[in-house]
């Protein structure tokens, strides 16, 4: 009796095995995105990166990864903004708890973001760089508006600032840089200031200044770029 009862306990078990779902297997998690800096241009605000977010939270990127920084542009590059930026990623990582950050720049944005990682001790913190129709070299549009605004001054051919950025290394550390330029930015003159040594370089066909914020090709561009490794 006690083998047919163990026999019989032993077919249960067996039936059963069969008949239960099996657990499902651990899925392996997706890391969480870097969190994303967001640099407005000259005389514009946050607000100017919208269609940008959007693209981004399709992407998979939350709310909480997503910072648009809004400052005076008005102000020097390298007295003022670079400091003030620098502060304002350090918040961003200590929120977030990330060791870096990735930068989009527009235009003027360029500049303070570059000064901040080359000369304001952005570049352990920094990831991956971008600028989207940046003065990187100094734009002759920007003498329009020089005669009273020091930002403008800054974006002028041959200024401190310009010069300063274009000595020696101009994607220093260890931070990924790419920069996206249109043939028809009517903002950004000579057309190949914006491009960098040692940079990835690209083309976003003719766009005006501030289409480079909502062209579809430019915002999937830019997301597979710091969808890479970073260095």
């Amino acid at each position: 009796m006690e083998k047919r009862a163990r026999r019989l306990l032993l077919g249960w078990l067996c039936v059963l095995a069969v008949l239960l779902p099996a657990a499902p297997a651990a899925t392996a998690q997706a890391p969480a995105p870097r969190p994303v800096v967001f640099v407005h241009g000259y005389n514009a605000d946050p607000g100017v990166w919208g269609s940008l977010r959007a693209d981004f939270k399709a992407a998979g990127y939350g709310d909480g990864d997503l910072f648009s920084w809004g400052y005076d542009t008005s102000r020097s590059v390298n007295e003022d903004l670079a400091g003030q930026l620098a502060a304002y990623v350090a918040e961003v990582r200590t929120r977030t708890g990330a060791d870096r950050v990735d930068l989009v720049a527009h235009s003027f944005g360029s500049l303070v973001t570059r000064w901040y990682v080359k000369f304001g001790g952005g570049a352990p913190a920094v990831a991956h760089w971008v600028s989207l129709g940046g003065p990187n070299h100094g734009t002759t549009t920007a003498w329009a508006c020089a005669l009273w605004s020091q930002a403008c001054r800054d974006m002028t051919p041959g200024s401190y600032v310009t010069d300063r950025l274009a000595q020696g290394d101009e994607t220093p550390g260890p931070v990924a840089y790419a920069t996206w330029a249109s043939a028809c930015d009517e903002v950004i003159n000579p057309d190949d200031s914006v491009p960098l040594a040692g940079a990835a370089n690209h083309g976003a066909g003719c766009l005006a200044h501030n289409d480079l914020l909502g062209d579809d090709a430019v915002s999937q561009g830019v997301r597979a770029f710091l969808a890479a490794p970073a260095p």
